[in-house]
């Protein structure tokens, strides 16, 4: 009789370098499964990994003597009374846990909910932290709060003039002057004309206010309905004075204004070649002289999330993928630390804030032939 033997099986150990071999072959066969860090990410986090509150949106960062400070709005979800301001510290190499640092509680009890803080540390005095308050943006009003150990703690808010709204999403630039120049925004004016860019000027550190509105173009002089409709400025410097605002526009792509006196006056709002998907941008002035904006680069939907570079403020270059998954990856905000390192963070699916920092000297940048970015 003839049995059936089952011999046993000699396993092979693989050694630790062998696996990590075949492990970096498999990654290179399936780049789907896995996206390359892109050239000069130096690290990327989450500010927060779980949060008092289910939502957030609308972050905005700062660089401060002790450290980065970060806020955003969070609560049951937007336009819910619930949402305030949190904000979180970066301390020891680590995000500290979110805390609410404003509301919109009101004196007869009610609670109204709050958006887009703007952060910003002028040269002398305390940290400032703008925000809105109000049931929705053509309601909303201004309001402002103080630290003055680097937001660890904050003053109680104080509401802005009638009026004045301060910065409508993105930080201010504090001219050479001393000026502080703040790129702002109203949703309030009837239809077609609802979304209009203007611009609040400071001349005494925020004391006063005065309120600038760009010029009016042509077409718009005997059609209203032709104005380019435009919110949520950022505010770019250049070495000759000027200054360039570019944002969020209905059009379908990425609007421009300039001013050669300080921002006393500004152009008609024109269009650039960047897309834009109805959805907030910010920019920034580099210190080697470079503009750097960041942005969905998609004509519809809030992903991918990218960054471009350019020297003129005119023709701009690919730079940076920051989320291309489906998703949304929205609102963004960006500085240049005094490291020279820019640091971005943006609405991650509505969940979480991420924060990634990027060697700006380390980008590969690209043409971004008809308005197509280029393949990875």
């Amino acid at each position: 009789m003839v049995r059936n033997v089952t011999r046993p099986v000699k396993v092979r150990r693989m050694s630790t370098r062998k696996l990590l071999l075949l492990s970096c072959c498999l990654l290179t066969l399936l780049p789907s499964v896995a996206h390359a860090v892109e050239a000069g990410v130096v690290t990327s986090e989450f500010i927060f990994e779980t949060a008092p509150f289910p939502s957030c949106h609308a972050s905005t960062i700062v660089e401060t003597p002790d450290g980065l400070v970060a806020a955003w709005f969070g609560g049951k979800h937007e336009k819910h009374p619930s949402v305030g301001i949190w904000a979180s510290r970066h301390v020891g190499g680590r995000w500290t846990d979110p805390i609410e640092v404003a509301n919109g509680n009101q004196k007869d009890a009610s609670r109204q909910p709050c958006w887009n803080p703007v952060l910003f540390q002028p040269k002398s005095g305390p940290l400032l932290l703008f925000y809105k308050v109000g049931p929705s943006p053509d309601e909303w009003w201004g309001e402002l709060k103080q630290s003055s150990d680097n937001g660890k703690t904050w003053s109680e808010a104080t509401r802005l003039p009638e009026g004045i709204v301060g910065p409508i999403k993105n930080k201010p630039v504090q001219l050479p002057n001393g000026d502080i120049l703040c790129g702002s925004s109203s949703e309030d004016s009837p239809p077609p004309n609802d979304w209009r860019v203007h611009f609040e000027l400071s001349t005494d550190n925020g004391k006063t206010w005065s309120k600038i509105k760009p010029a009016i173009s042509e077409a718009g002089k005997t059609d209203p309905s032709k104005e380019v409709n435009a919110i949520q400025p950022s505010l770019l410097t250049y070495a000759d004075g000027r200054l360039q605002a570019v944002g969020r526009s209905r059009s379908g792509r990425i609007f421009e204004t300039w001013s050669t006196d300080n921002g006393r006056s500004w152009t008609a709002l024109t269009l650039t070649n960047l897309p834009n998907p109805n959805s907030g941008t910010d920019a920034v002035s580099l210190s080697d002289g470079r503009q750097l904006i960041v942005y969905n680069h998609t004509p519809k939907g809030r992903s991918p999330l990218n960054a471009a570079i350019s020297k003129e403020g005119k023709e701009w270059l690919a730079a940076l993928t920051l989320e291309r998954d489906p998703g949304e990856y929205s609102y963004p905000a960006v500085i240049q630390t005094r490291d020279g390192l820019v640091q971005f963070t943006y609405t991650w699916k509505r969940q979480r804030i991420k924060h990634v920092v990027v060697d700006p000297s380390k980008l590969h940048l690209r043409p971004i032939p008809n308005g197509v970015w280029p393949s990875e």
